[in-house]
């Protein structure tokens, strides 16, 4: 039976825009009109899969407590985010002693008209606590950019609708807010044909997971019963299909939600036929008794009654299995996201793949390079870090002044070039070896300075096939830069630094392909990415045989590489020699300090599995004499002997970088290296392990002087230097050299670019001979 046309008119208009008299509040102005939970708030910022929850399935469901439905999304992969108003404040990611405080003290349900009513109440100090609806959860799931929500049942259209208009807000909301919703359809006590009709009337796909039957076999769902009688709408098979789908209503800027039918577990299902007999009884009891609000619940108190209880029973299931349905599909968005191919299998037995490139604007047609990587040729080396657009400005004053002034206009000779720590790396790298296949992958935004950089790349003869270029939908996506302001001696001054693009966006299902990609040999993290990145990056690398070196890039980026250790466990994410995460590591003193008490403070040097590591080192304690006769009493006092032993259990090679007074070497030994029984290495061997550890040998500790004495009068800049003796070492790590054997060539390139304005000399090109000499021998 079909709606009449006046009431589908009414229910297809939108309200109009009308104009308001402004009144002051001044609480208003410091009110947070959206609290995310910082959990959301990462996950938001890094795509990593998150899913909606309606808090009112707490605060006013029928069917118990016991749902675990947040463990349920993180069991599929993805972040659960309740919804809720709490104490007045509109709320994603409700925390679980925020919902029993809502349940012990009494929540309002909150729809679309009920929300800026009780936020409004939360600014004037009356502290209401809201439950919210599906409506009200999809508007607050909108608003914060949560894609995918997971519920048990919609509401709909009730029996002679028509005429009572006692139609469900859920129907208007999906006409106009865009998240995808996942329940199993509507109470089966509900008009599901006019229900439907109002959907196709509000622009809303509804589309039932087929769960193996044929296309024209796919029923509309009738929530306690799989089947209804009632042909879907639409039909997906799949998780993979229905993120296609989202995307794609996404990228045409359409504004109406969608639904997706997932007819319940057929174990708990309740034949059709026998809910039809309890639905009428229950229906005609509460057009007798119960009337207005009171209508839906003594429905579902009689069919709870006449099904013996099997009807709640079906409702917990059916729940928890939309939830992890709604995760699944949160989990392959992310995918499409981050630029992983999906194949859509189809009832045929035809497959569709669909790759998803984040556009700079709705348009279909994209110009950025952010395509899944390509398994074309493996690469030597895969730099994973920062490009940035670099400023130089040298104040130009004249006379004796040699500082520019503050708070006005000084003159200047401001110069320009692409830098950043990991394009620095993977260019001194390429240019010291041609033979090595170096790559970059970093991220652009598509502004001019990304523009410029893309090009310097391709002038330089760099891969730029993993620069992925961020549109204008991403926020923070600009072009990293750095802008430093010396003075007439060119000494830094002030310098300020915009890095946000490489810390805020995270695609670890894109860097994970890049890596199976490109197989590198060597592969450079730095520590410009967040935390989670760095530990994502290592990981991929370790998982594809790849050895890592780390580059710190500063004190307090150092420390990134050991993050507090999650749950209070003892077992860090880095794993340990002979298996260890990290292989390689040039820190500067600072670094190494940082980096040092970060792995002391956040439990990393007291675990069960760097104990008997320390202890096989065998190290005495007479063992400053050793380390002073090798590192020098300054060195020594200021602990870089012994922080860098205790860190060999998790990077084996520590290559401290001491400016003027050269490099140090610490590394740990394997049970059969030579040098430990070798008398020309005999002074470096500060320890040999006297345990029966099956794999430790020993501690080699070595002091490389500086390769030239550069006078003050020579130094051009002191940017990219430490860079530039990464990338060298790296790129004859990856030819099979020696660290030793590779020290001296790579302290002199790092002069190269001592004496010179870029970050990169480009003499470290005329290095090349001597590099193939140095690998030829090994």
């Amino acid at each position: 039976m079909a709606l009449t046309r006046p009431l589908s008119k009414l229910l297809s208009k939108r309200p109009l825009s009308t104009h308001l008299h402004r009144r002051h509040l001044s609480s208003a102005t410091s009110h947070s009109w959206l609290r995310i939970h910082p959990e959301i708030s990462s996950a938001l910022k890094s795509n990593t899969p998150l899913v909606a929850l309606e808090s009112t399935i707490y605060t006013h469901g029928a069917i118990g407590n016991d749902l675990n439905l947040e463990q349920i999304v993180r069991d599929h992969g993805a972040i659960p985010a309740v919804c809720g108003v709490y104490a007045g404040q509109a709320t994603v990611g409700l925390t679980p002693e925020e919902i029993t405080t809502m349940v012990d003290q009494g929540a309002k349900k909150v729809s679309r008209r009920d929300l800026a009513y009780l936020v409004g109440q939360g600014i004037c100090g009356n502290k209401i606590h809201g439950g919210t609806t599906i409506a009200g959860t999809m508007i607050l799931a909108r608003a914060a950019g949560i894609r995918v929500f997971g519920t048990g049942g919609l509401g709909g259209v009730h029996q002679n609708g028509e005429n009572t208009l006692d139609i469900s807000a859920d129907l208007t909301e999906l006409g106009r807010t865009r998240v995808a919703v996942v329940s199993s359809g509507v109470k089966g006590f509900l008009d599901i044909p006019k229900t439907l009709e109002v959907l196709e009337t509000q622009g809303v796909l509804v589309a039932t997971f087929a769960d193996g039957k044929d296309q024209k076999e796919v029923d509309f769902p009738a929530f306690w019963a799989r089947e209804s009688g009632i042909r879907s709408p639409a039909v997906v098979w799949d998780e993979k299909e229905a993120a296609a789908i989202l995307l794609a209503q996404e990228k045409y800027g359409i504004e109406t939600g969608m639904l997706f039918v997932n007819p319940l577990p057929k174990e708990f299902e309740i034949p059709r036929s026998e809910m039809e007999e309890v639905i009428k009884i229950a229906v005609r009891e509460a057009e007798e008794q119960a009337k207005g609000s009171e209508n839906t619940p003594f429905v579902l108190r009689r069919i709870k009654e006449l099904t013996n209880g099997r009807s709640v029973t079906a409702n917990k299931a059916l729940v928890r299995d939309n939830v992890a349905r709604a995760a699944k599909i949160a989990v392959e968005f992310s995918k499409l996201v981050d630029g992983n191919p999906v194949t859509v299998g189809m009832a045929s037995g035809n497959k569709t793949t669909l790759t998803q490139k984040p556009a700079s604007s709705p348009e279909v047609e994209v110009k950025s390079s952010v395509e899944k990587p390509k398994a074309d040729h493996t690469v030597d080396i895969l730099v994973a870090g920062s490009v940035a657009l670099d400023l130089n400005c040298d104040y130009a004053g004249g006379g004796k002044t040699v500082s520019p002034a503050l708070n006005t206009s000084n003159p200047a000779s401001i110069s320009q070039s692409v830098g950043g720590v990991g394009h620095n790396i993977a260019l001194a790298a390429h240019k010291v070896s041609e033979e090595n296949n170096v790559r970059l992958c970093s991220m652009v935004g598509d502004d001019i300075a990304g523009s410029t950089i893309l090009s310097s790349l391709s002038a330089a003869g760099l891969d730029t096939s993993y620069i992925r270029t961020l549109g204008h939908e991403y926020p923070s996506a600009r072009t990293a830069q750095y802008v430093a302001v010396n003075d007439a001696h060119k000494s830094l001054v002030l310098a300020m630094a915009d890095m946000a693009i490489i810390s805020t966006h995270s695609f670890p299902n894109y860097w994970n392909s890049a890596v199976k990609a490109s197989k590198p040999k060597w592969m450079v993290v730095d520590a410009n990415w967040a935390e989670h990145d760095i530990q994502t990056w290592i990981q991929a690398g370790h998982k594809h045989d790849a050895k890592i070196a780390f580059e710190p890039v500063s004190a307090a980026k150092a420390v990134r590489l050991f993050p507090k250790l999650k749950h209070h466990h003892r077992k860090p994410e880095l794993g340990l020699f002979p298996h260890p995460s990290v292989h390689l590591s040039t820190p500067n003193q600072y670094e190494l300090l940082a980096m040092y008490e970060a792995a002391n403070e956040n439990g990393y040097l007291d675990t069960h599995n760097w104990f008997p590591i320390i202890d096989a080192f065998g190290i005495m304690r007479g063992a400053r004499e050793q380390f002073v006769d090798i590192a020098g009493a300054a060195a020594t006092d200021a602990g870089i002997p012994v922080q860098s032993v205790n860190l060999l259990p998790y990077i084996p090679t520590i290559i401290t970088k001491l400016g003027s007074n050269g490099v140090l070497l610490t590394t740990l030994l394997e049970k059969n290296d030579p040098r430990i029984r070798d008398p020309e290495h005999a002074r470096w061997v500060v320890s040999r392990s006297l345990s029966d550890h099956p794999t430790v040998g020993g501690v080699y500790m070595r002091l490389f002087p500086a390769a030239e004495r550069v006078k003050e009068e020579d130094i051009v800049s002191v940017n990219g230097i430490g860079d530039t003796f990464a990338g060298v070492l790296i790129a004859g790590l990856a030819r099979g050299g020696g660290v030793e054997e590779l020290i001296d060539i790579a302290q002199r390139a790092a002069v190269f670019t001592l004496k010179s304005a870029k970050g990169v000399s480009d003499e470290v090109a005329g290095l090349r001979e001597e590099m193939r000499q140095i690998v030829g021998k090994q």
